[in-house]
């Protein structure tokens, strides 16, 4: 058996869940490195997704080699963190296809790499090698703290390198407001994207606005949709056609992103995915930072150097 007491908690749920099985593989000490990195970057962002690693620690794909089940190869994997580290055995099938530990990770079909995003307003370069996906509500102040500390400083930071984009998860059991903001929200986007940040930068800057003193929802959606005409004025949208969507308030876009949102397992927000890799809450930003800084070598992209952001973002987020 592994012996645990360096790591956290979370790594220690991961590790006791795949060391079970490596204790029963029978492992030849050598083998060889995968060549691919488009094929390494699968691996690890599949091993953090389904064992909840924590974004600081590093995950490193190791050597394959023969394993005595058909059709696949025995291959180890390493996490790690301030110098201590563990290795715990997998298998990967011979045509990199499926990553096995007491069941099949289908790499090529990985949840938080096939996010629609179609139609969705972009902040950043369009172009961008790296997708930075935030399931956001935009009633819930770690959300507000986290879109802060994004933007502008990590848009600012990696310099046309990463495109963002958000998706709509209003958590309608505690927080009133939000699933009528989203909607107003789409409502702008469907004009102009500009005009869709600008309308979520003030929410996520003047909740306490919305909210006011009284926490009169009524009050909450007026103020939204003064907001949104405000914002419309800005950006010279149609007027008539954003009144007729605000009034509207059709909720049919902002339920099917909730509905992804459940589909990925998604319980609080914020929770971001990079590149799939997700991170869930807002965490410190340098756990952010890195995360991105991984999906951008991986896509060929060298980050920027590093810096020290601002003051690190609350561990949760609801």
């Amino acid at each position: 058996m592994y012996h645990f007491s360096l790591f956290s908690a979370p790594l220690l749920a991961a590790l006791s869940l795949v060391a079970t099985v490596g204790c029963k593989a029978q492992i030849p000490p050598a083998g060889t490195a995968i060549q691919d990195p488009a094929l390494v970057r699968k691996i690890e962002v599949e091993v953090r997704s389904q064992f909840n690693i924590p974004s600081e620690y590093d995950v490193k794909v190791g050597t394959r080699s023969p394993s005595d089940l058909p059709g696949f190869d025995a291959l180890t994997i390493t996490i790690s963190h301030n110098g201590n580290a563990n290795t715990s055995h997998f298998l990967i099938s011979k045509d990199n296809n499926t990553l096995a530990r007491m069941e099949k990770f289908d790499l090529n079909n990985i949840a938080g790499q096939h996010i629609p995003v179609d139609n969705r307003p972009i902040r950043g370069n369009p172009d961008a090698k790296v997708t930075v996906i935030t399931f956001d509500d935009l009633e819930c102040p770690y959300c507000a703290r986290m879109h802060q500390q994004l933007f502008p400083e990590t848009l600012e930071h990696y310099k046309g390198k990463v495109r963002f984009i958000y998706k709509d998860d209003p958590l309608v059991e505690i927080h009133p407001w939000a699933l009528h903001a989203a909607i107003n929200a789409n409502c702008i986007a469907a004009q102009n994207g500009n005009a869709y940040w600008g309308y979520v930068d003030y929410l996520h800057a003047h909740g306490q606005e919305v909210t006011g003193p009284d926490r009169d929802v009524k009050k909450s959606y007026e103020t939204l949709d003064k907001i949104a005409r405000e914002q419309g004025k800005i950006f010279k949208l149609d007027s008539a056609k954003l009144d007729a969507c605000v009034q509207k308030q059709d909720e049919t876009v902002v339920r099917a992103s909730m509905k992804e949102a459940e589909d990925l397992g998604i319980e609080g927000t914020p929770y971001l995915f990079i590149d799939g890799e997700h991170i869930d809450g807002a965490q410190p930003l340098p756990q952010v930072w890195a995360a991105i800084d991984r999906a951008l070598r991986a896509a060929g992209v060298e980050p920027p150097p590093a810096e020290s952001p601002s003051a690190p973002a609350p561990t949760l987020g609801h």
